[in-house]
């Protein structure tokens, strides 16, 4: 049995008329035949399901769609997002099916705990094999496991037990996964020299975006704010090789969500604001400071900006810069100076 592209929530409306999810789920659960959903019809295969031409045509809230839930009978709570690295829109941010950061984030806010959203890259596809339990990610991308902010990439050519990707949806399992593109020790530090070694923009993105979470789970404030600046070097080197953008735009995209997760963390410290706070606020004015050495003056500025949304105000001089909180007025301290 076959679906392709459409739209998912005009077929949800169709099937569930027709009982065909119920058929469909009796289908998997038995092991029977192959089922192959493409395209939008794999939106719909999750127990949330994304009403994608309502949000990004239409202009609707992010919302999910109660889906046909095919994923639930092999014990997979998620929402199953295709076109995950898609990088149509130019400079518009059109990844995860289109949705973009910000609106995934939102949608990511209204899923239950023990739940995740499954990404798959274009020109791959995730095979659960119901007779064996193993699971393989075939193709030329990735397939993204992404809980609460935090993504796990799988790549392809990657085979593992099904139990191990029920773990890594719930958040019991590592998120490192052995495969012959990323070994299974390559965690951290070693995560990170493999996007400066990766083969294309999208595995050098891929890396940095798994050494920034490694970090942030860690607090190393001061290792993300290295993962930063060493990224856009990258995309400035990747950028320089090649005659058109390929790409550029969308791992930009990429870099300025890191800074807003990097300035984000500065928001949890806010009740001990000299001791909490001032590890993350002074990496972050290092940062600043690096950026502008390089002129990459826009994303200084962009770090400039997040920080003063989380109530830090940033006050430059000749001999340095200094920072204050002013969330509350009570605990308005000044950080030690760092370097303009």
């Amino acid at each position: 049995m076959f679906s392709g592209p459409g739209s998912p929530s005009y077929a949800l409306g169709r099937w569930n008329t027709l009982r065909l999810g119920e058929i469909l789920r009796e289908r998997v659960s038995r092991g029977y035949g192959v089922t192959v959903m493409a395209s939008a019809a794999a939106c719909t295969v999750g127990f949330a399901a994304l009403p994608v031409y309502e949000i990004y045509k239409a202009g609707h809230p992010p919302e999910w769609l109660t889906g046909l839930d095919l994923m639930g009978t092999l014990g997979l709570r998620v929402a199953v997002i295709p076109h995950y690295d898609n990088t149509e829109g130019g400079t518009h941010d059109t990844r995860f099916c289109y949705l973009g950061e910000p609106r995934l984030t939102a949608l990511e806010e209204k899923l239950p705990d023990g739940s995740a959203v499954l990404g798959i890259d274009e020109h791959t596809a995730v095979i659960v094999d119901l007779h064996t339990s193993l699971v393989r990610v075939w193709g030329r991308g990735t397939t993204t496991i992404r809980r609460q902010g935090f993504s796990a990439p799988v790549f392809g050519g990657t085979t593992l037990a099904l139990e191990q990707l029920r773990g890594m949806v719930k958040g019991t399992r590592p998120a490192a996964v052995p495969s012959s593109r990323q070994p299974a020790e390559e965690t951290g530090d070693a995560a990170h020299r493999a996007g400066r070694e990766a083969a294309t923009l999208q595995e050098a993105v891929a890396a940095a975006e798994l050494s920034f979470s490694t970090a942030q789970q860690t607090r190393d404030a001061t290792r993300m704010a290295d993962v930063v600046v060493e990224l856009e070097s990258v995309i400035a080197a990747w950028s320089a090789d090649m005659e058109e953008d390929q790409g550029g735009e969308w791992a930009r995209t990429v870099l300025h969500g890191l800074i807003r997760r990097l300035a984000g963390a500065a928001g949890r410290g806010l009740s001990e604001p000299e001791r909490t706070l001032g590890r993350i606020v002074t990496p972050l004015l290092e940062l600043r400071t690096r950026l502008r050495t390089e002129g990459a003056y826009e994303l200084a500025d962009a770090v400039h900006e997040a920080v003063a949304a989380g109530g830090v105000r940033v006050r430059d001089s000749t001999e340095g810069s200094e920072w204050r909180w002013e969330g509350e007025a009570d605990d308005q301290q000044a950080g030690s100076p760092a370097e303009a």
